[in-house]
């Protein structure tokens, strides 16, 4: 179905050139999007894969080591999607207070990322509504430090931005001026709590495109829209885990996601961008269900060569059970978090070591850091520095 222009251009003057921006009509579209029954088998299976990964997580002796992994290999896609050079590995070292192989402003940013989603993901739960302000408080989170801590960290964007170009005047797409900004995310948070609204799925998908139509921040307009569609996944209960994230399916697909925003704008085609989100929640989330099937295989086959080891396998297990948790680590940190003696720990970190369990990442002689390498390989998937 097409619908022509989803909202209006306003003439405004921006660094002394005159720019048509682009302002969006309020959602719902109108004429609603059309489901077709083939739409509707895709919505079904969409909601299929997330109950299945939903029953999942229910049996995982441990969600909490998931979502650690989940949350945080999530954060190096969307921000490889802005161009950062981070891997999983790259974070986790910093998280240990160790010098990650890329940038340190790229790893920087990913951290961010971790702390803007946890926050967003813990306001939620403490019962805080999907709202601008929320939006804004994971906005503040992202832009705390490192790039972007001078683009007005938490606040709606009181100037004019651009999308592609050199200037406003060549860009590819002007969103709305700074003055409408206001109306129109509030015309958005209505929308995600109007008692009419689609369910779930459709209405993080549109509220995506809208999110990132209106662009209302001078930087990490893309991070922010991609957890938005987390938040409205969480805040509608569609999965107990926050374990849905998209931003690897839109990687692999970046060229038609960006091709697919524009056709909204320009001819309304909202059908062919919920048919392509509701393939990405469908494949997301099988992905999503074989990794934890794969994850607690290797679990499973590994802590049975380490129950091998006879005397020795106590203590090795111990550190085993720490690295699952946390899959990088250093020697003193893992006797310290156990309650071990360093030398045990030592001993352990070598058993695991000839066993091919874990591997020193370093090449240091002290202070060595130790990587769960299956582990690791396993949620690296598509989330390798570029």
């Amino acid at each position: 179905m097409q619908r022509g222009l989803t909202g209006e251009y306003r003439t405004t003057s921006v660094a002394n050139e005159t720019v048509r921006a682009f302002v969006p009509h309020p959602l719902p579209p109108a004429p609603p999007a059309h489901i077709t029954p083939d739409r509707q088998r895709l919505l079904e299976r969409a909601l299929l894969a997330c109950g299945r990964l939903d029953a999942i997580t229910a049996l995982l002796p441990d969600p909490d080591l998931f979502l650690y992994a989940y949350v945080r290999r999530e954060a190096v896609l969307s921000s490889q999607i802005e161009g950062t050079q981070s891997s999983l590995s790259d974070l986790l070292l910093f998280e240990i207070d160790e010098v990650p192989g890329a940038p340190f402003d790229d790893v920087v940013e990913v951290s961010n990322y971790v702390a803007a989603l946890e926050h967003g993901l813990q306001r939620l739960r403490e019962g805080f509504p999907l709202s601008n302000r929320l939006l804004r408080e994971v906005h503040g989170r992202l832009l705390a430090r490192g790039r972007g801590a001078d683009k007005q960290p938490g606040e709606f964007r009181r100037s004019q931005n651009w999308i592609g170009g050199t200037r406003p005047g060549n860009a590819q797409y002007v969103p709305p001026p700074p003055h409408e900004i206001e109306a129109c995310m509030a015309a958005l948070e209505r929308f995600l709590h109007a008692p009419d609204a689609p369910g779930a799925l459709l209405k993080a998908a549109l509220a995506h495109v809208q999110f990132e139509t209106i662009h209302p921040f001078l930087d990490g307009n893309g991070r922010v829209g991609r957890l938005l569609i987390a938040l409205v996944l969480h805040h509608e209960g569609v999965l107990r885990q926050p374990l849905l994230y998209l931003s690897l399916y839109l990687k692999q697909h970046r060229a038609e996601y960006y091709r697919l925003l524009d056709a909204v704008r320009l001819t309304g085609d909202w059908e062919a961008w919920l048919d392509f989100v509701l393939e990405g929640v469908e494949q997301t989330a099988a992905g999503a269900v074989d990794t934890a099937h794969r994850l607690l295989a290797l679990f499973h086959d590994d802590a049975a060569r380490v129950q091998a080891l006879g005397r020795a396998a106590a203590n090795a297990l111990r550190v085993f059970d720490a690295l699952r948790r946390r899959p990088l680590a250093r020697i003193d940190a893992l006797a310290a978090q156990i309650g071990i003696a360093y030398p045990t720990a030592a001993r352990a970190i070598d058993a695991l070591q000839r066993l091919g369990i874990v591997r020193e990442i370093t090449g240091r002689k002290r202070e060595r850091v130790f990587a769960y390498s299956a582990y690791l390989a396993i949620l690296n998937e598509g989330a390798e520095r570029p």
